[in-house]
């Protein structure tokens, strides 16, 4: 069953449209375009940092079943799912994760991941953060698996072929061109090893501009099918050059997450889903909830400026 799954993967990724052609669109319109029920979701980032948040929120938003979760080591993107699923699993539901690590590290654990897999409700496929880059790698060689010695001697190394990616940068021209600053976070082998890439970006730039500075476009048009201009798309996570995670956020969402596991009252935990996913239209509307002093102060902890090229 798993060989015809990779060969359907193989299949569908030779045969998709990625020329250079404006692949600009809005995230609503790119999650309903590929997100399906049953498919891989490969999420970008690491731990904090140029995590998809923007996506996740209007897969949320727009619901499906039996996911599949990639992940090399996140936070709030899985818990968010996570808490999706708890709250009304007619709407959404996740079936496996394939991880290296979750948790936000100093701040906190996984608590509603923790819930999940102590019911029984998912099933986890535990790697190492190498172990899953490997996977990542396997799949962009297109190859069974890559031998690794990371599981000295055990038989878990199957390539990871996710059927969607969702990938945070700083900027992107409209062909899906793709530059990250500071850390790669595995992004650019997620992207490869998918057979759709969906790009959310800081900003937009001209394509005149990515030649000028090619060691930081990661991610080549090829393996792009969607690009979605979203600024701050990776709070309350951080993204270098642009602004700092946002400690108050991520603190807040978690104590609601605890305080949940602990009573297994769910009114807290579905009044932060209305108020910051349901209840409004997309990204954008969510941000409106942040007064401009927060953000300002975020992109002030950051210590840098913005990073575009003149």
């Amino acid at each position: 069953m798993q060989e015809t799954a990779q060969q359907e993967a193989r299949t569908k990724k030779v045969t998709m449209k990625k020329g250079m052609h404006d692949k600009r669109t809005s995230l609503t319109e790119a999650v309903k375009r590929y997100l399906k029920d049953g498919i891989n979701i490969g999420i970008g980032g690491f731990v904090n940092t140029r995590i998809p948040v923007a996506s996740i929120h209007e897969i949320i938003r727009q619901g499906a079943h039996d996911l599949t979760l990639s992940v090399q080591d996140n936070s709030i993107c899985c818990e968010l799912l996570a808490g999706a699923m708890i709250l009304n699993p007619d709407h959404l539901t996740i079936n496996k994760i394939e991880l290296g690590l979750l948790g936000y590290k100093i701040i906190a654990n996984a608590p509603l991941l923790q819930y999940l897999a102590n019911n029984r409700m998912i099933q986890l496929d535990d790697y190492t953060k190498y172990g899953m880059s490997a996977n990542y790698n396997g799949g962009v060689l297109d190859v069974p698996f890559l031998p690794t010695i990371n599981y000295d001697g055990s038989d878990m190394a199957p390539a990871c072929r996710p059927d969607l990616a969702l990938i945070h940068v700083q900027t992107a021209d409209m062909y899906g061109n793709s530059q990250i600053f500071g850390d790669h976070c595995s992004c650019h082998e997620i992207a490869q090893a998918s057979v759709n890439t969906l790009v959310t970006a800081e900003q937009i730039i001209q394509n005149f501009r990515i030649p000028k500075d090619p060691n930081v476009t990661q991610i080549p048009f090829h393996v792009v099918d969607a690009v979605v201009d979203q600024p701050f798309g990776a709070t309350p996570g951080a993204c270098h050059g642009h602004y700092w995670f946002d400690i108050s956020e991520i603190q807040e969402f978690t104590g609601i997450c605890e305080d949940f596991c602990k009573t297994g009252n769910k009114d807290k935990l579905k009044a932060y889903y209305d108020k910051h996913i349901f209840d409004v239209e997309n990204f954008d509307d969510f941000l409106e909830q942040k007064p401009y002093p927060i953000l300002q102060r975020l992109c002030q902890q950051d210590g840098n400026q913005p990073v575009t090229l003149n």
